[in-house]
C-alpha cells in the first residue's frame, strides 16, 4: 500500500476492536458487585472466568518459594540484570522537593510526596508477564511508595504463573492477590474484605480491565488506557528484511489486535520483508495468533521518501517505532509522536520490553500525541509552597487587590486589603 492509502485508512477507518458498549455493561456490573459483597464476589468470578475456585485470595510464602525452583537459576539472573538495568534507568527520574526565593521575603517552591498505595494489574490470559512486574513496580519503589500490591489471574490449578511470582519476589512485592479481570480493578479501587483499597492502579490489561480503569478513574488514579499493542518499523535499503520481520511478528504475537506495521522507501524491501513474514510465521510457536494480527492489523507501506514516512509515523503515534535506517540518530528530530524509539538495526523493540532500562508501559492508539511511558514521576504527587513575608505582600496587594475586583471576587481581595491596612 502506498503512503496515501495509508494515510486515508489511518483517518477515516480506525478499527473498532470491541463491542463498547457490551463491555461498559458487564464491567459496571462487575464492578457493583465487587463493591457489594467484597472478597465473595472476587471468589465468584473468579470461579466463573477462570474456572478455578478459590479458597485463598492471596499468594503465600510458600507459593513464592515453589515457583523459585520451578524457574530456574537462569531466569533468576536474567531478572536480576534486567532490575539493575531498570533500576539505572528510573533512577535519572527522582524528582526533587525544591525551594527559592525571587525576591526579599518571598519564598516559592515544591514539595514531591510519594503516593501511599499503589495496585500493579499484572496480565494472565494468554501470556504472562513477569516484565509486567518490573516495569511497574521498580519506578514505584525508587519513587517511595511503602505499599505496593500486585493483583494477577491464577492459572488452571488455582495458583500464580512461577515467573511472575518469582519477579515480583526479586523486587520485593510480598502482597498479591490471586484476582483478574475487571473485578480486580474494583477491589483494588474500593477495597474488599482480603484486597487493600489503593490510591493508584497502573499496568495493562485486556479490554475490559481497561474498561474497569476507566470507570474507577476519579476515585483512583490510573497509569493509562492501553490498547492493543503496537510497532512501527521505518526502513530503508540499509534494513535488514529477516531482522524487520521478527520484530514485527514480535509484536503480533501479543493478541489478534495487536498491529504490526512497517513503512519503506524501497520496493524491493517491502518484497523481502513480506517474504519473510511469511516463512518465519509458518515456523512461529504463536502461529494462530500471529496470522490473524497480521491478516487485520499488518501493514507495509511504501512512501516516495522518508520524509512522507515520518510524517506518516507523527500521524499513526505508535507505542514502539523502529528506526532501521542509515545514521538513525540524525533522523531522530523528525519524529514528534512516538512511546519509544529504537535506533538500527540491532536495536529490537524486545530489547526495550525486558533489559535495556527504559519502561515498557507506554502510550497506545496514538495517545503518545500527548502522554509518555510510565515513570518515577507517576508515583509521585506535588505539592506548592509559597510564603511572603509582611512586606514583600504589601508590595504586590494592589496589584491582587485590582485582578480579584475585575473577577468580582471581593472577599479575595478583602482578605488581602485587610493586611495591607495592617
Amino acid at each position: 500500500m502506498t503512503g496515501k492509502e495509508y494515510q486515508a485508512e489511518l483517518r477515516n477507518n480506525r478499527i473498532r476492536n470491541e463491542d463498547t458498549e457490551t463491555i461498559n455493561r458487564s464491567v459496571r456490573d462487575i464492578i457493583q458487585q465487587v463493591r457489594e459483597r467484597g472478597d465473595e464476589a472476587l471468589v465468584a468470578y473468579t470461579a466463573k472466568f477462570d474456572h478455578v475456585q478459590l479458597t485463598n485470595l492471596t499468594v503465600s510464602i510458600e507459593e513464592i518459594e515453589e515457583a523459585r525452583e520451578i524457574v530456574g537459576e537462569s531466569f533468576i539472573q536474567a531478572i536480576q540484570s534486567a532490575i539493575k538495568n531498570i533500576k539505572g534507568f528510573h533512577e535519572e527520574q527522582r524528582e526533587k522537593t525544591w525551594l527559592t526565593n525571587p525576591s526579599d521575603g518571598v519564598m516559592l517552591g515544591q514539595k514531591v510526596t510519594p503516593l501511599e498505595s499503589v495496585g500493579i494489574y499484572v496480565p494472565g490470559g494468554k501470556a504472562a508477564y513477569p516484565s509486567t512486574v518490573l516495569m511497574n513496580t521498580i519506578p514505584a519503589k525508587i519513587a517511595g511508595v511503602k505499599q505496593i500490591a500486585i493483583t494477577t489471574p491464577v492459572q488452571e490449578d488455582g495458583k500464580v504463573n512461577p515467573y511472575v511470582l518469582t519477579a515480583a519476589a526479586e523486587v520485593g512485592v510480598e502482597t498479591i492477590y490471586k484476582v483478574g479481570g475487571a473485578q480486580a480493578v474494583a477491589a483494588l479501587a474500593y477495597g474488599t474484605e482480603t484486597v487493600g483499597k489503593v490510591v493508584k492502579i497502573v499496568g495493562p490489561g485486556n479490554a475490559y480491565v481497561a474498561c474497569a480503569k476507566k470507570w474507577v478513574f476519579g476515585d483512583v488514579a490510573i497509569d493509562m488506557i492501553a490498547g492493543p499493542s503496537e510497532i512501527c518499523i521505518v526502513a530503508d535499503e540499509s534494513a535488514n528484511p529477516k531482522y524487520a520481520a521478527a520484530d514485527l511478528l514480535s509484536q503480533a504475537e501479543h493478541d489478534e489486535l495487536a498491529s504490526a506495521i512497517c513503512i519503506t522507501t524501497s520496493d524491493l524491501f517491502a518484497e523481502a520483508l513480506q517474504l519473510e513474514i511469511q516463512q518465519q510465521m509458518e515456523s512461529a510457536e504463536r502461529k494462530a495468533i500471529i496470522e490473524q494480527s497480521i491478516a487485520n492489523q499488518g501493514r507495509i507501506v511504501v512512501t516516495e521518501s522518508l520524509a512522507e514516512a515520518y510524517e506518516l509515523v507523527n500521524e499513526l503515534a505508535p507505542e514502539h517505532l523502529q528506526l532501521m535506517v542509515e545514521n538513525p540518530m540524525e533522523k531522530l528530530s523528525n519524529i514528534k509522536n512516538a512511546g519509544a524509539i529504537f535506533l538500527g538495526n540491532h536495536s529490537p523493540e524486545a530489547l526495550g520490553d525486558y533489559l535495556a532500562g527504559p519502561n515498557h508501559t507506554l502510550p497506545t492508539s496514538g495517545t503518545s500525541t500527548f502522554s509518555s511511558p510510565l515513570g518515577v514521576y507517576d508515583f509521585v504527587k506535588k505539592t506548592s509552597i509559597i510564603h511572603y513575608s509582611a512586606a514583600a505582600l504589601n508590595e504586590v496587594a494592589d496589584d491582587i487587590i485590582t485582578i480579584a475586583n475585575a473577577e468580582g471576587l471581593y472577599a479575595h481581595a478583602n482578605s488581602i486589603a485587610i493586611r495591607k491596612e495592617n
